[in-house]
């Protein structure tokens, strides 16, 4: 009997491919992170990281709601601090020309309204047209560190937020463009003749939303 020279004994180890088993993951104590919050800042802007160490500062040794809320603000997105218009801001502040308002984002001019009132307004930016406006109403326009100086638990304040939901973007969210009892905006290049006219939209074609 002849062995063939490509036979190899289940004995033999020099031809023995290596079994490749699933690993294990060395995890930190705990486990995974699951939390997805934010507990920072993405910005890199020094002056709203020194905001924020101001007010971890006050969280942590007043136990204030209020400082809670600011801080948390303070972190969001650009998306998620929506700016709020002067009109907006005096509708808001009618019968409260005592208290401080506290908008932890842009506060924008609005031609729409004549006459500002005397306003007490600490926000994390005006804009120059709004500023001039305020102040020139006899109001303040106050940074955040200014406000924890004079308000260290909020007292004396309203907070105050812009319209998430006005962007642009939103329109476009919700059930699909063109069935029954959407109000969605369709991503469309045009209005005319030629677009969006077929089924969904006329009687004649189905159905008509």
């Amino acid at each position: 009997m002849v062995i063939s020279s490509s036979f190899s004994s289940p004995f033999d180890l020099t031809n023995s491919v290596p079994i490749c088993r699933p690993q294990g993951i060395d995890l930190v104590a705990g486990g995974r992170n699951k939390k997805t919050k934010r507990t920072a800042p993405r910005s890199e802007d020094v002056y709203l990281k020194l905001i924020v160490k101001l007010y971890r500062f006050l969280v942590r040794r007043t136990k204030s709601h209020f400082n809670a809320v600011i801080l948390k603000r303070l972190f969001m997105s650009k998306t998620n601090r929506p700016p709020l218009s002067m009109r907006r801001l005096v509708r808001f502040m009618e019968g409260k020309g005592d208290q401080i308002a506290v908008i932890v984002g842009t506060v924008t001019d609005d031609k729409r309204i004549y006459e500002v009132p005397a306003m007490k307004v600490a926000a994390l930016r005006f804009t120059e047209t709004a500023r001039a406006r305020i102040i020139n109403a006899g109001g303040e326009c106050l940074t955040f560190d200014q406000l924890a100086l004079r308000a260290p638990l909020g007292q004396n304040t309203v907070l105050l937020r812009g319209p998430k939901n006005a962007r642009e973007a939103v329109k476009h969210f919700g059930p699909a463009p063109g069935v029954p009892h959407s109000n969605t905006k369709p991503y469309v290049r045009s209005k005319g003749r030629k677009f969006e006219k077929a089924r969904g939209r006329r009687n004649s074609k189905g159905f008509k939303v």
